[in-house]
């Protein structure tokens, strides 16, 4: 592994280092910043002892990092500007890295030592825009093209939709225990909160049934968690090492022969594609035969329509006959990526036209997916430390916004039924969500559980904390938004 960073420069070496800890130092906060969300209701139903549940949720969080996977890792990668994205080995990427980790560290920090549950997904996509927004001023391109606004808009939509269907379904699920669970003595145990239970039958802890199920659905959203948030560090780690140390990461230099031979068939089948269907692509892509430039090596690459003929031919005869990455030099390895990254964002866009038949359009995502399987990769080195940050992070800081979620959401005790439905709502929710490639807000999303878990069961929210919650959640976009783009603009000056 060491010896993909030989070569590096003191002050690059330096660089390296202070990003890979901007990153790791973004988990941990994210780790206890969202830790209250699985341990909280455990905590208040008095199902686990604090110092047990802090340690179960960064266990399990560590497994979700683990297992998660990487779809929405690339995901929130895939927000920032395709040309940022095309070059980021630039001076200009490296201090697009380094802006939007501060501003998400400047505001989680803020939100959380106020006890506020806000979002940490919400603020890195904040922080992504602010610099999209500020690339495409300094740069004098359109704001429009800046960003990547059908990945955008699929992302809000989780974002808004996911606390929303978490205050439906946690209410439904309380309705549901109240008019079906409630017959017999025994089963209206549920319905109590520990205070009442102490009083009524002289015991501290939740019947055992019901302890179990406050204590795997805890362990749910800490699984749930680690597998949704954790890929965001990790895919920030990528975009840190493309930047600073690009000849061992612009692609993964452990790809087998197979891997490449992949890569280049897909290459080959959208060459086909498009020549079949040229008279009806005319319109949306370029596809005239191109002569293969063997210079065009270039420090920035724009990634266009008039173009696609050009790096499909490119890539093509680069990768014949390589059976490993090492036979392409530091430069080749760095073009490499821009092409197979702008061959796969056409293939995307052309799936998406009016005329594209659905069999067409999987035909293309399947290639498309083919041609970044050795771009959108990550070493298992990242995903243990993005993981131990995580995890080590989840065990400390957690109480400020455990008290919130605990005692100020609702205006009564939080009953073990609530707790249960809260937490399986959630921990259902950004499961999907996480191998759905989608990033949701662990915070956003037990929130608003809890919330519907108290209105539909009588007791009330209490105003003051869902109005605090709700202007965080206001608040978080245009705030990290400012202070990215602001970082960015000032970094750009600097350098």
């Amino acid at each position: 592994m060491l010896h993909l960073f030989t070569g590096l420069e003191f002050y690059t070496g330096l660089l390296l280092v202070l990003a890979l800890l901007f990153v790791l130092f973004y988990e941990a906060i994210n780790g206890f910043h969202d830790t209250a969300n699985a341990v909280a209701t455990v905590i208040y139903t008095r199902a686990m002892r604090a110092q047990f549940a802090v340690v179960m949720a960064g266990v399990f969080n560590f497994f979700g990092v683990l297992l998660g996977g990487l779809s929405v890792a690339y995901a929130i990668v895939h927000l920032l500007p395709t040309d940022l994205l095309l070059n980021v080995s630039s001076a200009h990427g490296l201090a697009m890295v380094f802006s939007l980790l501060l501003a998400a560290i400047i505001w989680n920090l803020g939100t959380w030592y106020f006890g506020i549950p806000a979002s940490s997904s919400h603020t890195l996509i904040g922080a992504i825009i602010g610099v999209g927004l500020t690339n495409a001023i300094v740069t004098d391109s359109s704001i429009v093209d800046a960003l990547n606004i059908p990945k955008m808009i699929s992302i809000f939509m989780s974002l808004i939709l996911s606390p929303a269907i978490g205050f439906v379904i946690a209410g439904l699920m309380i309705f549901i225990l109240r008019r079906y669970w409630s017959g017999t003595k025994k089963r209206r145990r549920i319905h109590l909160t520990p205070a009442e239970r102490e009083k009524k039958d002289g015991k501290r802890k939740p019947p055992f049934w019901t302890r179990t199920a406050l204590i795997l659905s805890a362990v749910g959203v800490s699984f749930s968690h680690g597998a949704n948030d954790g890929q965001k560090g990790i895919g920030l780690i990528m975009l840190v090492l493309i930047g600073v140390a690009p000849a061992g990461f612009v692609v993964n230099m452990n790809s087998s022969g197979y891997d490449i031979a992949r890569t280049h068939d897909a290459v080959v089948h959208l060459q086909q594609y498009y020549e079949t269907h040229k008279p009806a692509l005319n319109h949306a892509i370029e596809n005239t035969p191109a002569i293969v430039d063997e210079d065009e090596l270039s420090k920035e690459f724009h990634c266009d329509s008039s173009r696609t003929s050009i790096v499909l031919a490119q890539a093509q005869k680069m990768l014949n006959g390589i059976q490993n990455y090492d036979e392409l030099t530091p430069d080749q390895r760095n073009h490499m990526r821009r092409l197979l990254m702008c061959i796969s964002d056409t293939a995307n866009a052309v799936a998406k036209l009016p005329e594209t038949s659905s069999q067409d359009a999987s035909l293309l995502k399947k290639l498309s997916n083919d041609l970044l399987y050795t771009v959108e990769y990550a070493p298992l080195w990242i995903i243990i430390a993005v993981a131990l940050a995580l995890s080590i992070g989840t065990m400390f800081g957690w109480k400020r916004v455990a008290v919130t979620i605990g005692e100020k959401i609702g205006k009564k005790g939080m009953t073990y039924a609530q707790g249960v439905s809260a937490q399986v709502t959630a921990a259902v929710s950004i499961g999907v969500a996480s191998y759905t490639g989608m990033p949701v807000s662990t915070t956003q999303v037990l929130s608003s559980a809890v919330a519907g878990t108290m209105v539909v069961d009588g007791g009330g929210v209490q105003s003051k904390t869902i109005k605090s919650i709700a202007l965080a959640w206001l608040l978080t976009l245009p705030v990290s938004i400012i202070l990215s783009g602001g970082l960015y603009w000032i970094a750009l000056m600097v350098i």
